[in-house]
């Protein structure tokens, strides 16, 4: 497999998305990241997991364009302290800096393997490379041909079996997914065209995985008076930086017990 299909080139994109909506498996440029996309359905979310070492049944997570983001999630279960319009200024504002995870009421739409039961609520985990990441343009010709409104998604790395606090770093060069995946037939890589200029992009993040915020439910109010958010998984944004842009929109930030440390990044050996 080959690293000859760049983000910036409109007919590598088609072919990536060609091969995404026949059922393989497309490590691409995610923000300052690579992330491995493919169709939501639940045979190919299962062999995604095998192929990654993860459990077949893992649920999954997904992504989608900045125009169908509210569609993954069912606004109607809202807590009542979480206003849906702050909510909505908040994420725009988050993905606007650029690669970020949520965590909200699942539309009825979303299938079950790609749904998890949290605080008594149906919940999916939307991870989104951000506004200015050119892989919006892969993303939406993929979800036109395979007719969906999302697609599957999970980190471009094997995962080792890790436990605790322990966490396999995503990949933020193609040669690290290359060396991963480059045996496997049914991956292909669609490479960021330049990858500093991919970090450049993002100065405000980290490379590693996305930091996860969660509106489903919410676990009080702070000393502020304001309605908390939850900080589910600390990554690539800052904790602190995740806060401030809350505060901005009317919320505080409780950090949950496995995000009070940071995931870590990878590094390579050149």
């Amino acid at each position: 497999m080959a690293r000859d299909l760049l983000l910036g080139e409109a007919e590598d994109v088609r072919r990536a998305a060609e091969a995404l909506e026949e059922g393989a498996a497309v490590a691409h440029g995610f923000g300052n990241l690579y992330a491995l996309t493919a169709r939501p359905d639940r045979a190919t979310v299962a062999r995604v997991n095998r192929m990654k070492g993860r459990p077949a049944d893992q649920v999954g997570s997904v992504t989608t364009v900045r125009e169908r983001v509210g569609s993954l999630f069912d606004w109607t279960r809202l807590p009542s302290e979480l206003p849906r319009r702050q909510i909505e200024d908040l994420v725009d504002e988050l993905l606007h800096l650029g690669p970020f995870g949520l965590r909200g009421p699942a539309a009825a739409h979303v299938p079950s393997h790609l749904t998890a039961v949290r605080q008594g609520v149906d919940t999916v985990q939307l991870i989104v490379p951000g506004h200015l990441c050119p892989s919006n343009a892969f993303l939406a010709e993929a979800m036109e041909l395979t007719g969906t409104g999302f697609l599957a998604v999970t980190s471009a790395n094997r995962s080792r079996h890790l436990t605790g606090a322990d966490h396999e770093p995503a990949h933020w060069r193609a040669e690290g997914v290359l060396a991963d995946f480059g045996h496997e037939p049914d991956v292909r890589v669609l490479a960021h065209d330049d990858e500093a200029a991919a970090l450049r992009r993002h100065p405000y993040h980290a490379t590693t995985s996305t930091t996860v915020l969660s509106f489903h439910h919410s676990p009080g109010h702070g000393r502020s008076g304001m309605p908390a958010l939850t900080l589910e998984r600390h990554g690539s944004l800052s904790a602190d930086h995740t806060r401030s842009v809350a505060a901005n929109h009317g919320f505080t930030l409780a950090v949950a017990p496995r995000a009070a440390r940071r995931l870590p990044a990878r590094t390579y050996t050149d």
